[in-house]
Formats: C-alpha cells, sequence, structure tokens
C-alpha cells in the first residue's frame, strides 16, 4: 500500500519484484492529511484481489511536502497492527548535492528476514564517504557542552529559518498565481501545485499524445525556461493535474 502521490522508486521496485500496487489517495483539501477511513478503503478493496502485506507511509510527503500529525502517526501504527500490515515509514530526506546518505531502523522483523534484507542493501550503491559522515553529525549533534554547539545551533537557526522562508515564498507566489492552488511546505524541500488546464488544453494535450499536465510542463518549457515535473508522474486522483 503506498500514497498517491507517491515517489515513483515505490511503484517502480513493486512492479520489479512482481508486487501487487495497492493505492491510497491523500487528501489534498486538508493539506495532503492521510485518512484512516481512506486506508481501509484501499486495504479492504484490495483484499478482493491480492493478499496486502505492507504500508508504506511518506512523512514529511514527497512530492506532496506536508506533515503528519503525531494523531494521524499513532492512528497509522494502530491500523496497521490491527490489520497485520508491516509498516514502512520513510520519515526523513536529506539531500545536498555530493553529501546525501540515509540509515534505516528495523524493529520487529524476523531475523531471518533482517538478514535478508541486510543481504539485498549490502550490494547496492551505497553513499559517499563524505554524505555518510554527514549523517553522523546530523544523527549525533554536538551537544550543549561541547565547544562546537553554540556555532552548530546558530547554523541549524539559520539554514531552518532560510528553507521556512523559501517555503513560505513558494506557497504564496503558487497561491496568487490564477490558475494554480498550493497547500502550505510545511516540511520538504518540494511541493506540489494544483493547477487548471482549460479544456481546450486538454484537447490539444490529447491531440498531441501527452498527458495534460505533461503539456502544461513541456509548453512552460518551451515559452519561459522553467523545467517542472508533471505530477501524472508521481500519481493523482483523476481528473486532477498537478506539477
Amino acid at each position: 500500500m503506498i500514497p498517491i502521490p507517491q515517489y515513483p522508486l515505490y511503484s517502480a521496485a513493486i512492479a520489479e519484484l512482481n508486487g501487487v500496487q495497492v493505492n491510497y489517495y491523500l487528501d489534498e483539501e486538508n493539506c495532503w492529511a492521510l485518512n484512516i477511513s481512506e486506508l481501509r478503503r484501499a486495504l479492504n478493496e484490495a483484499r478482493s484481489h491480492c493478499n496486502p502485506k505492507v504500508l508504506c507511509t511518506i512523512n514529511p510527503g514527497n512530492p506532496t511536502g506536508q506533515v503528519q500529525n503525531r494523531q494521524v502517526i499513532e492512528d497509522v501504527i494502530r491500523f496497521a497492527a490491527e490489520e497485520g500490515l508491516f509498516l514502512m515509514a520513510d520519515e526523513v530526506t536529506y539531500c545536498k548535492c555530493g553529501f546525501r546518505g540515509g540509515y534505516m531502523e528495523l524493529i520487529n522483523l524476523d531475523p531471518e528476514v533482517r538478514m535478508q534484507l541486510i543481504k539485498l542493501v549490502s550490494v547496492r550503491l551505497c553513499p559517499p564517504t563524505s554524505g555518510q559522515a554527514v549523517l553522523g553529525v546530523i544523527t549525533d549533534p554536538p551537544r550543549p557542552e561541547e565547544p562546537s554547539y553554540e556555532k552548530f545551533m546558530k547554523e541549524k537557526r539559520n539554514v531552518l529559518n532560510c528553507l521556512a522562508e523559501r517555503a513560505r515564498l513558494t506557497e504564496e507566489i503558487f497561491s496568487d498565481t490564477p490558475g494554480i492552488r498550493c497547500n502550505p511546505v510545511q516540511g520538504a524541500m518540494y511541493s506540489f501545485p494544483r493547477i487548471d488546464i482549460p479544456p481546450k488544453a486538454i484537447e490539444a494535450a490529447e491531440a498531441a499524445g501527452q498527458t495534460p499536465d505533461m503539456f502544461f510542463c513541456m509548453k512552460l518549457l518551451e515559452e519561459t525556461g522553467i523545467c517542472v515535473v508533471p505530477g501524472s508522474g508521481f500519481g493523482q486522483k483523476e481528473g486532477t493535474h498537478h506539477f
């Protein structure tokens, strides 16, 4: 079970492993919230043709940029426990050119499955040494009694304040643009604005053999030089368009 919109690596991995993709839709009208009723709908419908095993959540959202509150997180954990689903939580993204890194925590996993999983990830690409060093600082930052603490906290506040201002500007500028609506960007480096595409433009897209949002993105690139990614690549409710 994966959220829609989703990071395309999930659907690609499911297809590669001959799994069955079960979509549940985030609530765009409520800042891309995750609703337990929607999870239950998706699960019950899927059980008519497959045996769902894993529930994946992405928080902060990718590509939607929202942050689920504590109550939602607790409700999701209870839902997974009640339904016997393995919960896979994609929770933090740290990405800076040349400094990509990540880690995974495994809880209540069968030892044999854990061993096979470690074997699987061990044969894949690993982050560069610099990325691993940065990740070490992120997960174990300077402590108040250490000499670098004040400088670290000052730089951290400056970076977070800068990102928060960019997020605010992103939402404000998009929402002030006719034909575009954007939810608040709460905790990520991306947003997923909704665009209203006129019927004639949709017809032109169909004639060109493109989805309407791809048509929009290509026109935007050709006429302004601005490059954005069509929402259809991430999944979206039928009849809606994003980038």
